[in-house]
């Protein structure tokens, strides 16, 4: 089985779908981790008008797709399944950092300014995770 796919993935056009398909898929599920982690519904918050929640959400989205990059070229398209597993290692890390600016706010919740639409917490929490999202990229192998 790995022998055809392997044949498929030396095709750029099929490494490209196959590479696509796997960040969207995984995205995806990262995305759903960080809502089961988050006091407030994401979605929700967003179908409301809340514009903290989005920057925030888009911060994630942006971090997670980043790692994938990093990780897509440090495999030079030999394996998605190492991409696969390098890009998962780095959403973990980003998921701490998550945890980790929780831990450093001790003056108020996160996630409680977030859903109260705090845009300078919002911004901030985007920011930490872009900016995580290359130095976390930069050092994939």
């Amino acid at each position: 089985m790995n022998e055809h796919v392997d044949k498929l993935l030396d095709i750029h056009l099929f490494q490209t779908l196959a590479f696509f398909s796997v960040a969207v898929l995984a995205l995806v599920v990262f995305l759903s981790l960080f809502e089961w982690v988050t006091r407030y519904s994401t979605w929700e918050e967003i179908k409301n008008g809340n514009v903290s929640v989005a920057m925030a959400v888009g911060g994630k989205i942006l971090g997670i797709c980043n790692i994938f990059r990093f990780a897509i070229l440090s495999s030079d398209g030999d394996s998605i399944y190492a991409a696969f597993l390098w890009a998962g290692f780095g959403f973990v890390l980003l998921l701490i950092a998550y945890f980790i600016y929780e831990f450093l706010t001790p003056v108020f919740r996160i996630d409680d300014e977030i859903a109260r639409d705090n845009r300078a917490v919002g911004l901030i929490s985007m920011m930490i995770s872009v900016a995580l999202s290359y130095v976390i990229g930069a050092s994939i192998p």
